[in-house]
């Protein structure tokens, strides 16, 4: 199944409170229960004005679907095409 790295603006994201992020993570969780299985939360990044976000789901549509239930702000989405890390250095023939 595809991935999307989805890029949301949320001013002071990274000064928000721990209570705070459980409770955007519970809104979050709550959703993608009454969308099914079919979409999946991986993980997410807090920065100082964004949350980047790592989901699997069919296609972008269901992500945005997400989005709107939620009231969660979204600014791009983008299908994910390879992953490196350091070790991907190492694959070289």
């Amino acid at each position: 199944m595809p991935r999307f790295v989805i890029e949301r603006t949320l001013p002071g994201a990274g000064k928000l409170s721990p209570q705070d992020l459980q409770a955007i993570s519970a809104k979050s969780c709550d959703v993608l229960e009454r969308l099914g299985p079919s979409i999946q939360w991986q993980e997410s990044f807090v920065t100082d004005d964004k949350i980047y976000c790592v989901y699997i789901a069919p296609d972008d549509k269901l992500i945005r679907e997400h989005a709107s239930r939620g009231e969660f702000p979204i600014d791009h989405v983008a299908q994910v095409r390879a992953v490196i890390d350091p070790t991907s250095a190492e694959a070289r023939a």
